[in-house]
Parts: C-alpha cells; structure tokens; sequence
C-alpha cells in the first residue's frame, strides 16, 4: 500500500492525481497483485523453502528501485508520447510498479503454503495471515500518507522500502541455512 500511494505522488507532476490518474494506478496494483497470486501460488507449490521465500524478497527489493532510479525519464518520455493523460498514466503506471507488485504478490500465497501443517488448519492459517496483511497495509497507508510523505523525499521512501524488503529476504535466507544446519547436526547424532 505504501508504493501504491507514492504512486500517486509519483505520477502527479506529469498527469496530474484526478480520479482517471488514481484508477490507473489502483487497476495496474490489482492486476499486478491478481497474477502475482496466481504466479506465487503456483511456485510454492514447487517445493517450498524459505531459501526460494527470501529470493522472491530479494526480487521484490531490486524491482522497487527503477521507481526511484527511472521514474523521470520514464514518465517524461510517456507524456511526451501520449497526449491524454488517462492512457499516460495507466502506461506509466504499468511500466513503474506492475513487475514490482507482481513479485510482491507472490508472497502472501507462497506464506500461507509455507506456514500451512495440514490441510485441515490451511483456512484458519489463511485467514490469520490476511488478517496480519491487510492489519499490515492498513498500518502502512496510515504511515505512509499522515507521516512518511510529508518528511522524507520519495526516492527516500522507495529505498526504505527496498531496504526492508531486502533485509526480510537476507533473514528468510539466513533463518533457512540455521534450521538446514540444525537437522544436519541432528541426524549425525
């Protein structure tokens, strides 16, 4: 939720923020989010691991940064190209955050089939792990549009967010190398 409302602010010196500029933003972020779903739970039916989990991190990271490093160029060379704002800023909207949000939607389905024992606790373990994403996005909107916006530069915020994402994608890493470690120590014992 933090990026899709920078998404406003990002786009809002070349198109504008009316409401066609906002629908354009918010349909690119739940078409993204739809395939990357699709895409994630997919994967994590492909022998889940928290190694594969923390790559998809790490891609997350890595994709947020043209945001910061290519946003200018891309927006002015698509407001040069296309006159009416409304299709300008879906296309600027879909070549800055739909890679991105794709790969961010791969997590929540490749969580729940990490965090998933049994069949018979996967709705309960679904619905705990929406409830702590939307409670999350909610808590992120909040942040973003009251404080994060009004104190630091965008560019600032989008590499924040890299920043956490990276880290979390390290942790997963790392946490998978220290249990693989410990099941290795115990079966030579």
């Amino acid at each position: 939720m933090g990026i899709e409302l920078l998404g406003g602010r990002i786009l809002a010196p070349f198109f504008g923020s009316s409401v066609h500029i906002w629908g354009s933003i918010i349909t690119v972020f739940m078409l993204s989010l739809s395939l990357g779903y699709l895409l994630g739970g997919k994967l994590s039916t492909r022998s889940p691991s928290l190694t594969t989990y923390g790559l998809i991190f790490l891609l997350a990271a890595i994709a947020l940064l043209p945001i910061s490093l290519f946003s200018q160029w891309i927006m002015e060379a698509i407001f040069v190209s296309i006159e009416d704002s409304r299709y300008g800023s879906l296309l600027a909207s879909m070549a800055l955050f739909f890679i991105p949000t794709v790969i961010l939607g791969m997590l929540s389905p490749y969580s729940v089939r990490l965090l998933v024992k049994s069949s018979d606790e996967s709705g309960q373990v679904a619905g705990k792990l929406y409830f702590i994403s939307t409670l999350g996005s909610a808590i992120g909107t909040i942040v973003t549009s009251f404080y994060l916006i009004l104190w630091f530069d965008i560019n600032l915020i989008v590499y924040c967010f890299s920043g956490i994402l990276a880290s979390l994608g390290i942790l997963a890493i790392l946490l998978n190398k220290t249990r693989q470690s410990q099941r290795e120590e115990l079966s030579h014992v």
